[in-house]
């Protein structure tokens, strides 16, 4: 149950960053101006990426450890949802994000604002995944 308890705590952060991302950081951030947004942008997200890809796959791996030793398959469910997050990553959000890093200069109020806006929708459907894991982690905690 262990793998279970950790499973559930590793996809509630990889939750809450995820929701801190889309309620505070990234409506403070289109509060900038085109340039500090996408210079803001490209700084935050280079450090997200790292934290939540590996929070996914810790807590996916968690998920598997907690099925293996219990056979519920709630526990692999949660796990398939939580690393979910990098097939949509590299699929769906990664194109926009080459766009981004792509902006060019003098381009970033009108080309650069779009793209951070589409890119917010987006990323809250990771916070949507994320959240999706954890209450399947939770329901196979019950």
């Amino acid at each position: 149950m262990i793998w279970g308890l950790l499973a559930l705590a590793v996809a509630a952060l990889f939750t809450g960053a995820a929701f801190y991302i889309n309620f505070a950081e990234q409506p403070a951030r289109l509060g900038l101006d085109g340039r500090s947004l996408v210079a803001q942008w490209k700084t935050a997200y280079a450090r997200g990426f790292t934290m939540q890809a590996s929070l996914a796959v810790v807590g996916f791996l968690l998920g598997v450890a907690a099925w293996w030793t219990t056979r519920d398959e709630l526990w692999l469910a949660g796990a398939a949802v939580l690393i979910a997050n990098w097939p949509y990553t590299l699929l769906v959000i990664m194109p926009v994000n080459r766009q981004l890093e792509a902006v060019a200069a003098g381009k970033e109020e009108t080309d650069g604002r779009a793209l951070v806006v589409k890119w917010g929708g987006l990323h809250a459907r990771r916070t949507m995944l994320g959240a999706a894991a954890t209450l399947l982690f939770l329901w196979a905690a019950v």
